[in-house]
């Protein structure tokens, strides 16, 4: 795994525990936070995945 895969499963598992606090709380605000930095987390685990993928196809 790259960086960029590990800091977006780190900030889906961030949004996703985010998204479920504001479930729990009824607070809607921070569960569309959380449900945001879960796509921009989901996003950049995908840009290194295709990095990665260019890194290979290259050898």
């Amino acid at each position: 795994m790259n960086k960029n895969q590990v800091k977006g499963h780190a900030k889906e598992a961030k949004g996703k525990a985010k998204e479920v606090a504001g479930k729990v709380t009824g607070n809607k605000s921070t569960e569309y936070k959380g449900k945001a930095e879960k796509q921009g987390g989901k996003a950049e685990a995908e840009y290194g995945d295709i990095k990665s993928g260019i890194k290979k196809s290259n050898k």
